[in-house]
């Protein structure tokens, strides 16, 4: 009998019903997945998922319980299950997509699904998943809402900016919108509140915020939303990692003497650090001398402002990592110190 290794259990969730698949990994690395049972997504199917788990699996060998980071419907589950010990592994839908391209079976439902994220378990070295603090869950709730509330107000905004201007407008149905509109603008007031009181009752976090916020170009709620989204960069090794985590990293296809794709970043990661990055990188090319150089330098060779824009962010993003590691507040370089910063700003202008 072959040597087990490597044990995991594939789990594609839904809003009512767990699909799970057991597969182990042996010693000449092959892969068996025999079992797969349904479990309703309740505490109830928790607490049978791992009964059935324990019935088959072999007691030498940790078990990895693997799904996949689409929607809520998993929460749950991940949060039952590190609370009762178990090894969690929560990964990106798209490398799942890439790896099921690589199975032999042309089958696509719940089962399956479930019997590729067992077999992505077995093969692949996992990060073990940890809930987040529950400061930066809540801050990440906050500024999603915030965020939301500003597209709204935006949108109301417009709305009645287009009913005053018609010919004929309908007075009751401006008088609504103003109506929506103060109610947003007074729930966003709230909700940025809310985000000023959290972080006064955690002081250490507090004072490395106020750290990251002496980068030229970059506000409280900037850093908030780059923590939030990234759990206070916990699982973060390194910049490159983090920057392909925001969708900023250069990807370009080359092949040959024929093939040679145009650079661009894959906004393949969280679109939320992105968008609070974006309008920060405006206000620091004009008041940042080192970022603004970087702006100036990809624009003479690229001839596109956004791009040069888009490196901007790049810059604040690796910036905020650095200053939050090192807690230490931003200081300008020392080739920078002596020059004449009112000139170059008067210039820009």
């Amino acid at each position: 009998m072959e040597t087990v290794i490597k044990q995991s259990a594939g789990i594609d969730c839904g809003s009512k019903e767990l699909v799970v698949s057991f597969g182990q990994l042996y010693m000449n690395s092959s892969f068996n997945c025999s079992n797969s049972k349904k479990f309703t997504n309740t505490t109830k199917g928790f607490k049978e998922l791992i009964q059935w788990i324990n019935t088959m699996h072999n007691e030498d060998v940790s078990v990895y319980y693997v799904m996949e980071a689409t929607g809520v419907y998993h929460e749950k589950l991940a949060y039952y299950l590190v609370a009762n010990d178990c090894y969690v592994n929560i990964v990106l839908p798209n490398k799942v997509n890439a790896f099921a391209k690589t199975c032999s079976s042309k089958k696509q439902d719940d089962y399956q699904a479930s019997k590729v994220l067992a077999e992505f378990g077995c093969v692949k070295q996992l990060d073990l998943w940890q809930p987040p603090h529950q400061l930066y869950a809540n801050l990440k709730q906050l500024t999603r809402e915030k965020h939301q509330l500003q597209q709204e107000l935006t949108l109301i905004n417009n709305q009645l900016h287009a009913e005053e201007t018609k010919a004929i407008t309908s007075l009751s149905s401006i008088k609504r919108m103003k109506a929506r509109s103060k109610l947003l603008e007074k729930q966003i007031l709230e909700v940025e509140k809310e985000i000023v009181n959290l972080i006064d009752k955690e002081e250490s976090i507090k004072e490395r915020i106020e750290n990251v916020c002496t980068i030229p170009g970059v506000g409280l709620q900037t850093v908030v939303t780059v923590i939030a989204e990234t759990n206070g960069f916990n699982l973060v090794r390194n910049s490159r990692q983090l920057v392909s985590y925001a969708g900023l990293d250069i990807i370009q296809k080359i092949s040959g003497t024929s093939v040679r794709g145009r650079a661009h970043i894959s906004k393949r990661g969280n679109p939320h650090l992105r968008h609070c990055l974006y309008f920060p990188a405006f206000t620091a090319v004009k008041y940042n001398l080192p970022l603004q150089n970087l702006h100036n330098r990809i624009i003479e060779k690229q001839a596109i402002k956004m791009k040069g824009y888009v490196a901007v962010q790049r810059k604040l993003l690796m910036l905020i990592y650095t200053l939050w590691k090192k807690n230490e507040p931003y200081q300008l370089p020392i080739k920078f110190l002596d020059q004449p910063v009112e000139a170059a700003l008067t210039e820009l202008d």
